[in-house]
């Protein structure tokens, strides 16, 4: 099984939780045997936003006039984007909710990814198909405050989003969810509210683990 871990927090552990969890299951899947594990880290990355460079590179590549700097820098960072998704098996992704939203740096990876014949393509109709339906993903988040309450909810657009573009725009399948929540918003049961989380998280390993026996 190749699984394709993206790092999505760059605060140390003891300050991120979501750079806890993270931590955690690298740690857990050591022990799994028949678990070949690959690390996109979004915030070591060479990413350049998607903007008009992406789409200058492209008009030169059909052209066949050279590229600037930062347009080979792009078409390099998106390709190197798509080729760790092509090989993996599983995605997992360790992401925080900043502002109510996803860290820019995983938006630009998410982009990268998001190209019609790739991840998705359009039917006769202009119908959304989905080009992975045979991959699986798995995401493991953490919020400060607590999203999942009805009034909250609206306001939650990290892993709303993700969900939307893995399994609904790209077709994956999600797996396993691990969502930590309300430990700054219960400062009191803080550390037992992340280490709750960080178990749902070794569960993840394990039944990945037995998925391979």
């Amino acid at each position: 099984m190749n699984i394709l871990v993206v790092k999505a927090n760059n605060r140390p552990a003891s300050q991120g939780v979501s750079s806890r969890m993270y931590d955690t299951f690298m740690e857990t899947v050591k022990e799994a045997k028949g678990i070949n594990i690959n690390v996109y880290d979004v915030f070591e990355e060479d990413m350049p936003y998607v903007g008009q460079d992406l789409f200058n590179a492209f008009a030169k590549l059909q052209k066949g006039e050279p590229l600037a700097d930062i347009e080979q820098r792009i078409l390099a960072a998106k390709q190197k984007a798509k080729d760790a998704v092509s090989k993996a098996d599983v995605v997992v992704i360790a992401f925080p909710l900043w502002n109510c939203t996803i860290p820019a740096a995983l938006h630009t990876f998410i982009d990268y990814i998001t190209e019609a014949g790739f991840t998705f393509k359009y039917g006769s109709q202009g119908e959304l198909i989905n080009l992975m339906p045979d991959k699986k993903v798995i995401l493991l988040n953490a919020r400060g405050g607590v999203y999942s309450s009805p009034e909250m909810q609206p306001m939650e657009m990290a892993v709303n989003y993700m969900r939307n573009m893995f399994s609904k725009v790209f077709g994956m399948e999600i797996i396993d969810e691990v969502i930590i929540e309300g430990h700054n918003s219960n400062p009191d049961q803080a550390e037992a509210i992340i280490e709750e989380g960080l178990q749902k998280v070794k569960e993840v390993v394990s039944k990945l683990a037995m998925q391979l026996v």
